[in-house]
């Protein structure tokens, strides 16, 4: 007579979540930091991986179990290597890639570390396709991605901005984003990974691409104690103000939660070359370009707002403006 197979430890996390409509209910923070650790030490079986992201997928991941994900996460970055660091002013994560526009964000980025804040950004590249990437349009302006902590630190310090590829300081989830061409979807890592802040940032941007996903950031954020953020649907998935849209604004400040929204300033979108060179035209040669200057404009003073350098977006977007007149025309 054949024996009953034990059952994998891990096939518990998959029961809660995907027993049925009526039986199953979202992941504790506890369970989800939980059921993390075991991804992260890689002591379950593939397809268990597979159908675990793909029940949180239809299901849709809850702010408690992303703020799991993330604990169980930072927990297992190396705390050597980073426990010395130099504190960013502000994380930014960047994960989407862009199609439809050019990467403005990371002239707002480049903006903000030239005048004095210290820009963390982490990402990743090439898990979907016909877009573009953070990694390859700051390599395409001269900036050398860090290959380590330590190259991060070194940059934090002689220009006030990083950017740290996500497979350098936690390669697993990496391999995890990697699996999307495989699944077809896009996974909770893809949420988990814009609420990292792996070095502690007092401030955290995030951007979603889907609305209803604002909440879920926004409560995450709370849950894990984050001291300033803000979350609303940016360009393409990255955190960069729509200047044809009204954004609605999530904000945490001082642990207090608030929210406001910005008004559309332009009518209509206009089509814009994706790539690095109209980057180059707007900042070093101050080529004409009203889209591509709000997006700046908006996205700095967002920053700034949510960093707490001012009351509200209006006085934070004149001083952008401010900030804009005043930069250093060498892009690198």
């Amino acid at each position: 007579m054949s024996q009953t197979p034990i059952e994998h430890r891990f096939a518990q996390y998959i029961r809660i979540i995907g027993k049925g409509k009526t039986g199953r209910r979202s992941l504790t923070v506890d369970e989800a930091q939980a059921a993390m650790d075991h991804i992260l030490a890689g002591d379950i079986e593939q397809v268990q991986l597979g159908a675990f992201l793909m029940v949180l997928r239809v299901k849709e991941e809850s702010a408690e179990e992303i703020a799991g994900f993330v604990m169980a996460c930072r927990a297992s970055i190396n705390k050597a290597m980073i426990e010395d660091m130099i504190l960013p002013d502000l994380d930014w994560p960047s994960y989407a890639g862009k199609k439809r526009q050019p990467p403005w964000f990371i002239l707002t980025a480049l903006l903000l570390a030239q005048s004095g804040y210290r820009i963390f950004m982490h990402g990743s590249s090439g898990h979907t396709t016909n877009r573009l990437y953070t990694e390859t349009v700051l390599t395409e302006l001269g900036i050398n991605p860090a290959d380590s902590w330590n190259d991060c630190q070194q940059q934090l310090t002689s220009r006030n901005f990083s950017y740290l590829p996500l497979e350098k300081f936690c390669p697993e989830l990496q391999q995890i984003i990697d699996l999307r061409p495989l699944l077809g979807l896009r996974s909770p890592v893809h949420t988990l990974v814009r609420l990292l802040n792996p070095l502690g940032a007092d401030t955290s941007l995030q951007s979603v691409f889907h609305p209803a996903y604002s909440d879920t950031h926004h409560q995450a954020a709370r849950l894990l104690g984050q001291k300033n953020a803000a979350v609303f649907k940016g360009e393409g998935g990255e955190v960069e103000c729509r200047p044809y849209a009204d954004i609605a604004v999530k904000r945490i400040y001082q642990q207090q939660t608030d929210h406001y929204s910005i008004k559309r300033t332009l009518s209509q979108a206009e089509e814009i070359p994706v790539g690095s060179k109209v980057l180059t035209a707007l900042w070093e040669e101050n080529e004409s370009n009203p889209q591509g200057l709000e997006t700046v404009l908006a996205t700095t003073a967002v920053a700034l707002h949510t960093m707490g350098v001012r009351e509200d977006f209006q006085s934070a977007k004149e001083q952008a403006r401010q900030l804009w007149e005043n930069r250093n025309a060498t892009i690198n």
